[in-house]
């Protein structure tokens, strides 16, 4: 009984952490029982997540923008015009894949830096500042799309960024090796990291969970990782698109919680004022915020583009609105300063499942958009409700 207890409290009391998992399993459990077991399929789970893989990665952009009490709403069509420059790059300069695709990582650094410059330097708000930028990139992939219309991909290095594997050494059972090894080795490094974070905090008198809570922590997350990599190595083994989201989750948590710029950016977000008298360049944090931003913009634009193999004058319609989302169902508080990387990838698998189970269920596109923004209404809900308890 003392230990159901514990894991009651520790619930209750992390509610905000612990939410967005609790929905994503209540999603996932109602989708696979309506759907006959069709939805929790590997080839299903597989195109989800390589699906929510673009949306994902600047769903983790914009949360950091979001946790500094600013929001950026042209990442949309910097992803598309990005990406359609990737596609120039390689079918009309014929410029190889390794050339082309740091080139477009700088060319969404620059401008996301040039958005930073906007709002820390000129002092124009980030709503105007990226408006500007929606309706420019948005002139600008019309323009580059304009002659040629849709430009199609035929890059096989490229594409297999958005559609491809990684090898297979050799099948057992039916089985991807490689990504069970690789899933065996995620849980080694989570456990390690885990233990030592705990020991590191005893050390410095720090609050911890109980011991027995803890293992429970470790047993429950080794689990998923687990089932998650067997699913996947059931059909064709962890795809490109998902090692890319699994770096980006690793060097923004890494950032976000080991580093004193991860620290910096939680203190201006929550108190940008107090931030500033204790010495923190809140302007040096927008820059670097911003240009986080269009970095993994360009790296969105590239996701799309090489999975759809093709740029289209449409691409990168919405993707802001749904990385926002993503964001706030992955638990970034509209107050700004409380966010983290795991949960904006959280908020993005959450939309793309509902997207993925409803369409299984061959729900109307105009059912989903209600259902999808009341999932929004509702986490912001949660978020505001959060706070006053917290307060």
């Amino acid at each position: 009984m003392t230990l159901i207890n514990d894991v009651k409290t520790l619930i209750s009391k992390n509610i905000r952490d612990y939410g967005m998992y609790i929905a994503l399993f209540v999603i996932f459990l109602i989708f696979t029982i309506l759907t006959d077991g069709l939805f929790i399929s590997s080839r299903n789970i597989s195109n989800l997540l390589d699906s929510a893989g673009y949306i994902a990665v600047l769903a983790v952009g914009v949360m950091l923008v979001i946790v500094i009490r600013h929001i950026d709403l042209s990442i949309g069509f910097l992803a598309g015009f990005l990406g359609a420059i990737a596609a120039i790059l390689l079918m009309q300069h014929g410029l190889p894949v390794y050339i082309v695709i740091p080139v477009i990582l700088l060319l969404g650094t620059i401008a996301g830096l040039f958005t930073g410059f906007l709002v820390a330097k000129v002092g124009i708000p980030a709503f105007v500042a990226t408006l500007a930028g929606w309706l420019i990139y948005r002139g600008a992939i019309l323009q580059v799309t304009e002659k040629s219309g849709t430009i199609i991909v035929q890059n096989d290095a490229f594409n297999a960024i958005g559609n491809g594997y990684i090898p297979s050494i050799m099948q057992i059972s039916g089985l991807h090796l490689l990504s069970l090894l690789i899933g065996v080795l995620g849980i080694v490094f989570y456990n390690f990291s885990a233990i030592s974070n705990r020991r590191n905090k005893i050390k410095y008198n720090f609050q911890v969970v109980s011991k027995q809570i803890f293992i429970l922590q470790l047993v429950f997350v080794s689990a998923i990782i687990a089932a998650i990599t067997w699913i996947l190595a059931g059909y064709n083994g962890f795809s490109w698109t998902v090692v890319i989201i699994l770096l980006v989750v690793l060097v923004y948590h890494f950032l976000t919680t080991k580093t004193v710029l991860g620290r910096h950016i939680y203190a201006v977000g929550s108190n940008p004022e107090a931030a500033h008298l204790s010495g923190i360049d809140v302007n040096k944090i927008t820059f670097i915020v911003f240009g986080s931003m269009g970095l993994l913009s360009a790296l969105s634009g590239i996701l799309f583009t090489s999975r759809l193999q093709a740029a289209t004058t449409t691409a990168g319609t919405l993707f802001e609105l749904d990385a926002i989302a993503a964001a706030y169902v992955g638990g970034v508080s509209a107050a700004g300063g409380v966010g983290k990387v795991t949960g904006a990838i959280i908020g993005a698998i959450v939309m793309a499942s509902l997207t993925s189970g409803m369409n299984l269920l061959g729900v109307g596109i105009s059912y989903q958009y209600m259902i999808k923004g009341g999932v929004l209404a509702l986490a912001v809900i949660f978020d505001v409700m959060t706070r006053r308890k917290g307060n």
